[in-house]
């Protein structure tokens, strides 16, 4: 009598299981010591005096001048950034020409330079005594110790996020599918709007979560080129350093807690569009081969935008070259 064989075990590892358990182990006790214990901290330092003390420090005028202003420069920062990323990892991705490792070296400079180091070099080039600085003072025109230079230093410190998270989305593409919109009649914005954009959308999502927690919390770039000027130039990190130098350490730790709120948000969005690309992934990989171009994670089926735009092509157009042997 013939046996039925039994599938065998896969094997994930060969390390022995208390291996495993005391690598897990050493990882739980590093992310305990070292991320949720402050988090932790944090929050029960803000409220040490009870409700009424954690309210107490969003009371002040100077606080809201800060939340104020970090939104402004978040708002101003993120679009930007957003608009030079998609364009950036277009040129790059898309065609080949001299200089290109240059540019993607300059793309990748402010993650190498520290953030005081910016801020200093913006001093030098636009402060009073700068290179532009007396220009600038005959225009009357004031960047240094002001929102501007706020701005400019956190534009710098924030912009290869959403750069190098399309770079490599878009290399792994390539172009085939924009090729066949452009054959079709499609116009370059068109392809760009149809077809790129939504390929890449899950990227987009994840550069835009990390440029915006990185404007909202910078500190070092920020404090050298704002002057530390009350109810002015302070964002949210520069107001917490000066409740804790005036030794309110509730107050600090209170108006902590908003970046620390902004870093679980930033968290729990970046969970979800992980999982949500998965999920789409996992969607498409269950559909029938007519739609592979679905692997690559597009909401829509790329083919048949491909055909609308054939369809709504000027039948007086004349069609491209499809002669076939």
């Amino acid at each position: 009598m013939t046996q039925t064989a039994r599938p065998a075990k896969a094997v994930t590892t060969t390390e022995s299981p208390w291996v495993r358990r005391i690598l897990t182990g050493i990882a739980l006790a590093f992310l305990l010591l070292f991320l949720v214990l402050p988090l932790v901290a944090v929050f029960a330092e803000a409220f040490r005096q009870g409700y009424s003390g954690f309210a107490a420090a969003f009371q002040s005028d100077d606080t809201w001048s800060a939340v104020k202003l970090t939104l402004i420069t978040a708002a101003i920062v993120v679009p930007l950034n957003v608009v030079f990323g998609v364009m950036a990892a277009w040129c790059i991705a898309k065609y080949e020409f001299k200089g290109k490792a240059f540019l993607i070296t300059l793309i990748d400079l402010p993650f190498s330079i520290s953030p005081v180091v910016v801020g200093l070099a913006y001093v030098l080039l636009y402060g009073i005594n700068g290179w532009l600085g007396p220009l600038l003072q005959a225009h009357d025109i004031k960047i240094i110790f002001a929102v501007p230079g706020i701005v400019l230093v956190t534009i710098f410190v924030t912009f290869p996020f959403v750069a190098r998270e399309l770079i490599p989305l878009m290399e792994a593409q390539g172009n085939d599918e924009e090729q066949a919109a452009i054959v079709l009649g499609a116009s370059g914005f068109r392809t760009f709007w149809s077809v790129t954009l939504p390929n890449v959308k899950w990227g987009l999502i994840y550069g835009v979560i990390l440029c915006n927690a990185r404007a909202m919390g910078e500190f070092g770039a920020v404090s050298v080129v704002s002057g530390h000027i009350r109810g002015q130039t302070n964002t949210i990190p520069l107001q917490v350093e000066i409740l804790y130098t005036d030794y309110q350490s509730v107050a600090a730790f209170s108006v902590a807690t908003l970046l620390a709120l902004l870093a679980l948000v930033t968290l729990a969005l970046k969970t979800w569009a992980e999982w949500s690309h998965e999920a789409q992934l996992k969607k498409a990989a269950e559909l029938p081969p007519e739609n592979p171009h679905l692997l690559r994670g597009a909401d829509v089926s790329v083919g048949d935008e491909l055909r609308r735009i054939e369809w709504s092509r000027d039948p007086h157009e004349p069609a491209a070259n499809t002669n076939r042997h």
